[in-house]
């Protein structure tokens, strides 16, 4: 290889991390740079709402453990201010731009603006980063008196709990008669409903508020049924928005998110593809409708996949067709759901009560089982998700330029001429595991609580990661192990390192180095 090539990951959250990830292990051996506006490496978001926000946890325990053999450079606290496709630059803060061979855009959500919210009022607080959960911790600890909680959502009633456990008045303010109605259905909303109020907050339900009063020792809230909370903190979990405002003017397509096609590949990019929640792209197991998926589990398994189709092109590269999940801990109960309860249009029970509030709420679509949700019945959620495989096929498009086309055209190209002699290889570098071309799994994932399915199976047959994930973080490794056969079971390991086409169409060019084992040089070409 003439020089090494340089892959660039915008965004520096779980998607990013494990995009990079799977770029090593697939044996990508080029420069590999990450850009990230967050001053933090990055850490685990699940716990913000939580165990942050109570201070159960220091926020230096969220971090997850990134192996040296990775090999990437970061870039803290730079945010991305514009995207060059044709010059393949990513323009930085002061001038500076950034070119690459591959670019990865995980650059996540941001917290959306309420209109005549008091954003600039010190005492009301967005939660997306760990800087926004330490600071609501310390709002809260500092003053006395009703915190307010703007939004019904998963993050909204997550907050609510977590200052409520902490012996704090708090009170929903939530357009919707129900919490979390939309995504639970509504025999579980009301639960949830009912239960939040039986632990004692205050619930203004089915009202918008018509304006706020600042005053020296809180916030007036003055709703349309008449009520007027007054807050000393206020939280805004009223929903999230893509970050893609340093994307304009770049030619792609930007309409709720950065539009891909099935591979997770950018519209209007070449070698861009994009992943976790900035990602809209048409699932084709759900109808090939482009839609967004803001869950945690979507951005570990989407990085993974945006990483692999990269390395082997549009043509080559697999449709990224999962089934979303998502789970919630709010007052001791376990809310976990699989599919996509937007699409239906009716409901059933698939799993009765049987003397408590255990049940599981499945989503209809034209006579078909398009999601299920599920109250503190994890066992029953893993025996009845199968059929959202069963009942939600993928067609998936032939393609006759397969993946082992490929590695079989690039290891023939590689080949010496038998007449020729052939000089022996330069010494390997010291080869780590995670960046060998994966031949087997590597060591850190040698024994998997669960095991990736067939590629020849309907549908994985898996261990529920909803249901089996403890958002405690007490053993961060064996969480790490779990998210990789999580994942795994989704995204089958390739047994090879893949190649990616010419931008002219011609022979295949490499993305890996094919010598010494996968090992990388230390010396890179000036950018």
């Amino acid at each position: 290889m003439k020089a090494e090539e340089r892959v660039v990951i915008v965004g520096g959250g779980l998607a990013g991390l494990r995009a990079g990830e799977r770029l090593r292990e697939l044996g990508f051996g080029g420069e590999l740079m990450i850009l990230s506006a967050e001053k933090h490496k990055p850490y685990h978001r699940p716990a913000l709402s939580k165990e942050v926000i109570t201070g159960e946890l220091n926020p230096r325990e969220l971090g997850f453990k990134i192996s040296d053999e990775m090999e990437a450079t970061w870039r803290l606290g730079v945010p991305a201010e514009s995207l060059d496709t044709g010059r393949r630059v990513v323009g930085l803060p002061g001038g500076e731009e950034v070119r690459y061979d591959g670019l990865i855009i995980a650059t996540g959500v941001e917290s959306r603006h309420m209109p005549g919210a008091p954003r600039q009022d010190e005492r009301v607080h967005v939660l997306r980063t760990v800087d926004d959960a330490v600071a609501i911790r310390n709002s809260i600890a500092s003053t006395q008196g009703l915190v307010v909680v703007i939004g019904g959502g998963l993050i909204g009633c997550e907050i609510a709990a977590s200052v409520r456990g902490m012996g704090r008045d708090v009170a929903i303010i939530n357009r919707s008669d129900t919490l979390l109605g939309g995504a639970t259905g509504k025999e579980i909303g009301d639960f949830v409903t009912d239960t939040h109020r039986a632990k004692g907050t205050r619930l203004a339900l089915g009202v918008k508020i018509l304006h706020w009063m600042r005053q020296a020792n809180g916030i007036a809230i003055h709703l349309s049924d008449g009520q007027v909370l007054f807050a000393a903190v206020v939280i805004l979990a009223v929903g999230s928005v893509p970050s893609v405002s340093w994307l304009r003017g770049s030619g792609l397509v930007l309409e709720d998110g950065l539009m891909c096609e099935t591979s997770c590949h950018v519209v209007g990019g070449s070698d861009v593809v994009a992943c976790g929640d900035v990602a809209r792209w048409p699932n084709l197991r759900f109808g090939g409708v482009q839609r967004r998926v803001e869950h945690w589990l979507n951005a570990v398994e989407m990085g993974r996949a945006a990483a692999e189709n990269l390395l082997v092109g549009r043509e080559s590269s697999r449709p990224y067709t999962p089934v979303p999940r998502f789970w919630t801990e709010q007052y001791g109960m376990r809310i976990q759901g699989a599919g996509l309860a937007s699409l239906a249009t009716d409901t059933t029970t698939l799993s009765q009560p049987t003397g408590d509030h255990r049940t599981i709420t499945g989503f209809v679509k034209d006579g078909k089982l398009v999601a299920m949700v599920a109250l503190d019945s994890p066992g029953a959620l893993i025996r009845l998700s199968p059929q959202l495989f069963q009942q939600n096929t993928v067609t998936r498009p032939n393609r006759e330029d397969t993946l082992t086309q490929h590695i079989q055209r690039r290891d023939q190209a590689a080949q010496p001429v038998a007449e020729q002699p052939v000089a022996p290889p330069p010494p390997a570098p010291r080869a780590h595991p995670v960046m060998q071309p994966m031949r087997s799994a590597p060591p850190r994932y040698e024994q998997p609580r669960y095991e990736p399915a067939p590629e020849t199976q309907q549908y994985p047959q898996y261990a529920d990661p909803v249901a089996e994930y403890q958002p405690e973080l007490e053993d961060q490794e064996q969480e790490r192990e779990l998210e990789a056969a999580m994942a795994e079971a989704f995204l089958p390991r390739r047994t090879q390192a893949p190649s990616v086409r010419t931008r002219s169409g011609g022979q295949p060019r490499l993305l890996v180095r094919s010598g010494g084992g996968g090992g990388r040089s230390s010396a890179r070409p000036p950018r």
